[in-house]
């Protein structure tokens, strides 16, 4: 139960969270369409492969939104900063569309494919 509360709760928080998709959604965007960028199971986006400074920089920016966002709901539901990373990562990976990279808990870098299921870690059910 104290999970699912938590996992709504990130949710609610990623959804809400302004300006993430605002500053540098677009190149993030196409970045991630192109397996460049991807979801990690901890709730970062991760570099999978070679980016531009640029790139690195915007995805370490929402990163930077991201652990923020991550450390007042922790604060305020008085849990450890990663438990909610990972929470919000059961969600983040369920968003992952064919042809993106996402990373589990592993770090090993892959492409979900046609016909794949969303990859959500058992331990996000």
């Amino acid at each position: 139960m104290k999970r699912a509360l938590l996992l709504a709760a990130a949710a609610a928080v990623l959804i809400a969270a302004p300006g993430q998709a605002e500053t540098a959604a677009s190149a993030v965007a196409r970045a991630r369409a192109a397996g460049i960028v991807g979801e990690r199971y901890d709730g970062y986006l991760g570099v999978a492969i070679d980016g531009s400074p640029l790139l690195r920089q915007q995805v370490q920016a929402i990163n930077i939104r991201r652990r923020a966002l991550f450390a007042d709901l922790a604060g305020r539901r008085g849990v450890p900063l990663q438990e909610v990373g990972i929470t919000a990562a059961c969600q983040l990976l369920g968003t992952v569309g064919v042809g993106e990279r996402y990373a589990l808990s592993d770090n090993v870098w892959r492409v979900r494919r046609a016909g794949q299921a969303a990859p959500v870690p058992d331990y996000c059910r």
